[in-house]
């Protein structure tokens, strides 16, 4: 027969539980307040120096000059205690893209999520909304990359009617509406669907909520688009 549990046990638990009902509102609350904030350094610049710090990154990336020391140990003692990145990059969870690379960031800088295909689904759009909403990031860049996959299986969906299996569909059809935007245009299609789904994804993650179509038409946010080349290894900006 099991033993049933101490009375001061299921008493503590009970307390526990009742702190967890009455906390979670609070929690999952809108705006920056509810959740506390340990933010290191300064407050983020603006969203023009934050676009430009990150394309002078770029710069030092294409021509193999990393100049950053944001890699230390020391650096990494410093964000321990809270973070402040000037930008949130949503990029493809591609190999062969890693933005605090591409960008030539240290640690804390860049708030970076990924997923194939650059998408901008439900989970990405609640960590942008907290990078934003929480950490002030004033800059969100959507990063597009050339020979992307996920968007080369949603062109073989539109186009030849392929099926995918798994959640790999889930990526392909939240993709299909750039290839369908694309096609026509002149030129590659895979790199004008790539372009436009990148595009595609900063506009949604503008119109998430009202907080964050406030903050952009206030100035202290923007929402932008690139495309990042894999041989040069450059970034355009594509909004």
């Amino acid at each position: 027969m099991r033993s049933r549990p101490p009375v001061t046990s299921r008493r503590a638990f009970l307390r526990a539980s009742a702190a967890a009902v009455a906390l979670a509102p609070a929690l999952f609350a809108s705006g920056p307040a509810v959740v506390p904030v340990r933010a290191q350094g300064p407050a983020p610049v603006g969203p023009d120096e934050a676009l430009q710090r990150l394309l002078e990154g770029n710069q030092r990336f294409v021509a193999g000059q990393f100049q950053h020391d944001n890699r230390s140990e020391a650096r990494r003692q410093e964000v321990a205690a809270g973070q402040r990145p000037f930008a949130a990059v949503l990029a493809c969870a591609d190999s062969r893209v890693a933005p605090e690379l591409v960008f030539d960031a240290g640690l804390g800088e860049l708030f970076v999520t990924r997923v194939a295909g650059n998408i901008a689904g439900p989970g990405i759009i609640g960590s942008i909304e907290y990078a934003v909403g929480v950490l002030g990031t004033p800059l969100v860049l959507v990063l597009g990359h050339s020979a992307c996959g996920a968007v080369e299986a949603a062109i073989q969906a539109v186009t030849s009617g392929a099926q995918f299996g798994g959640d790999i569909a889930t990526l392909v059809t939240a993709i299909a509406p750039a290839v369908a935007l694309a096609q026509g245009e002149p030129g590659d299609l895979l790199e004008n669907a790539t372009r436009a789904n990148a595009r595609l994804a900063a506009s949604r993650l503008a119109t998430a909520n009202a907080d964050l179509v406030r903050l952009v038409s206030q100035g202290a946010l923007r929402v932008a688009a690139g495309y990042y080349d894999l041989q040069s290894g450059r970034v355009t900006m594509l909004s």
